[in-house]
């Protein structure tokens, strides 16, 4: 017998949550030279970039959910992007009441 790979392997590892100082939100447009538009759950749009390390490894697309952390300057405009989910991922944080957009 083979084991179940997919769907149901995806809904056991572990979702990310937003951590203390963190915020879900959603890819509105992508600017070019790794900076994005995201709208965020706590209702602003911030001009958030993909960090180097990122960058190769990660596409990220309009309409993916992203976890961002704001900077510590300009935090209401500015955040680095901390993680990319996939779409399981997203409905399990949307099920869960993590995102409010």
């Amino acid at each position: 017998m083979s084991r179940g790979h997919g769907q149901d392997f995806q809904e056991i590892r572990r979702v990310r949550t937003p951590r203390r100082g963190e915020i879900p939100g959603v890819v509105e447009q992508i600017m070019g030279h790794g900076k994005l538009k995201v709208r965020c759950s706590d209702g602003k749009t911030r001009l958030a970039r993909i960090p180097g390390k990122m960058k190769k490894r990660i596409w990220i697309r309009e309409g993916d959910v992203v976890l961002i952390k704001p900077w510590e300057f300009q935090s209401d405009e500015k955040a680095d992007i901390i993680w990319r989910y996939t779409r399981t991922e997203s409905n399990w944080l949307e099920r869960r009441g993590y995102l409010k957009l």
